[in-house]
Parts: structure tokens; sequence; C-alpha cells
């Protein structure tokens, strides 16, 4: 009974992720080392209603995939990175919202003695609040210290751990004495699932701005060796033809020809002086309001001297 009760959990399973495979297009990889039952459910909970969590062995999601290649070929792509503790997270919407909403449920932890360190880990300078009588732990870690009031003063910044390294004994120790939690753990994404296609989640850090950019640049470059080389492509069609107005105006201003375009320039060559007088004349007029408000101050400032001389000789 129990074998058969585990081969229908089995086919479930099969069935299960098979749907989720059909039904929603997009997927993220997450690797789910260090997280804790209760922080999945928490997960589980956060995503309701924009995701769907499923975990399982990797041999039976492999198993599960390769039954339904013959009706998506797509998702043999996915079978290279089904490796070590991992699982899906499966999503219809935005995956830049989904994303951020797997990497924002994450729990502080302390380290672990033979532990991977996902990250760099520094122990700040200060007096800690440490006896002298540990002061061996920091001895064995190479950290100058000193004693201050009777506490252990660090004197230097160190970098305890490096990322990726073993976590020491001793690291382990003292980060717990210090009551330091420098992890935090979480659903980590390793792969993006996308109609099809698999790539770095990096990919999702690209904005419409970016790619604006970067087509703009690629245009700018095909535009200046087109120009060089003398090739004309879309890109440096409007630069040829403002170049080549360039020099019908040249032509223009040295020859009696002329042409609608070009009467302006030659008004200008043949008398500057009527545009540099239009130029300046909107100035004159800007200034004269602050000219008379000045004017008028003054003469009510000797308004109220002959007032005051009347005032005086009365």
């Amino acid at each position: 009974m129990g074998k058969e009760d585990k081969a229908t959990w089995k086919a479930n399973y099969f069935i299960k992720l098979t749907q989720l495979l059909d039904e929603y297009p997009k997927a993220f990889i997450v690797n789910v080392d260090n997280v804790g039952s209760k922080q999945m459910q928490q997960i589980r909970i956060a995503l309701r209603g924009t995701a769907v969590v499923l975990m399982g062995k990797n041999t039976m999601m492999r198993k599960a995939i390769r039954g339904h290649i013959e009706n998506n070929p797509a998702l043999e792509r996915l079978l290279p990175h089904i490796r070590q503790n991992v699982g899906f997270v499966f999503c219809k919407g935005d995956l830049a919202d989904v994303r951020e909403s797997i990497l924002s449920n994450k729990v502080a932890a302390p380290a672990k003695a033979g532990a991977l360190a996902p990250i760099d880990v520094f122990v700040a300078k200060g007096v800690t609040p440490l006896g002298p009588e540990k002061t061996s732990f920091f001895q064995a870690l190479s950290i100058t210290t000193k004693i201050a009031r009777g506490c252990i003063e660090i004197l230097n910044d160190v970098h305890l751990i490096k990322a990726d390294d073993r976590v020491g004994a001793s690291e382990a120790a003292l980060l717990n004495m210090l009551k330091i939690s420098p992890f935090s753990y979480g659903l980590r994404i390793l792969q993006v699932y996308d109609n099809g296609s698999v790539y770095d989640p990096s990919i999702l850090d690209i904005t419409d701005d970016a790619l604006l950019s970067s087509f703009m640049t690629g245009v700018t470059n095909i535009a200046a060796t087109s120009l060089a080389i003398g090739y004309p492509t879309v890109a440096s069609a409007p630069h040829s033809i403002i170049n080549g107005f360039k020099n019908l105006l040249a032509v223009a201003a040295e020859t009696d020809i002329t042409f609608k375009e070009a009467e302006q320039m030659k008004a200008y060559l043949a008398d500057p002086s009527a545009f540099a007088a239009a130029a300046p004349a909107a100035a004159p007029a800007a200034d004269a309001a602050p000219a008379k408000a000045e004017a008028k101050k003054e003469e009510e400032e000797e308004e109220s001297d002959d007032d005051m001389g009347f005032g005086l000789f009365d």
C-alpha cells in the first residue's frame, strides 16, 4: 500500500509540474540552500497570487521535463540548470517585480563553522562588550586589540571572512560573541526561463533607457563609419544631406546663384548691420522699465528732501 501511495504521489507531482510548465510561460530557477521551512512558508505567502513555488527532487524534475519535451522542445534548455538544491518559481507577470518580491524575503543568520560565506564580512574597529579573558580569540585571528576600561577594543577594521570562503570555527565563535549575524539567506535566483529562453538574472537589470542608449551609440558609430568611408547608409543619410546643403550654401555665397533657402544668408552677407541692429533691439526695451522705476525712485527721494527743508526753515 505504501508503494502505491508513493507512486501515486510521484504521478501527481509529474502532472502538477507539467501543468505549471504549460500554464506559466515564465519561471525562475532558484537555489534554496539555508532556507528553512518557516521562511519558505513566508515566501509562498508573499508570492501568493503572483507566482507559484514548486520544489522537488532533481531526478523527479528532470524526469517530468524529459517526458514533456515532445510537447515543448524548449524545455530541454532547463535540464542543465537542474542541479544541487534548486526549485522553480512560476509566474505570468513582470519578471522584475516578482524577482524583487523573492529577493526581499531574506532572514538574518549567524555565521556557522564550515559554511560558505556568501559575502565579505568585516568587523568594525571600536570597543567591544568582551572582557580581557577573551583576548585569545582575537590573537588567534591576528586582530590587533587593547584593553580599554576593562573591555577589549579593536584598533582597526578587520576583513574577517572573504566571500565564498569557508567560515572557520574561530571566526564563527568571535562573531557569535560579538552578536553579529553577518549573513542573510533567502531564495537565490540562478536562471530565468522566459518563453523558451534561459538567461542570467542580471539581464533583468537592463532598462529601456539603457537599451535605447546602446542602440543610439551603435547608430552613431555606423553613421561615423559610413561618412568616413563614403558609403551611404540610413544612419548617415541625414548627415550627408546636411553636409550637401552646407556646400550649396557655400557655393551660393560665393556666386550669383540663389535659391529660397539661401536668400536669408545672402541678405545677411549684403547688409550685416541690419541683423546686428535687430538683435539688441529687445534689450533696451527690457531695460527701460527698471530705468524708469529707478528714475521715479530718485524723484521721490528729492521730493522728500525738499519737504524736509521747508519744515526746518518755517
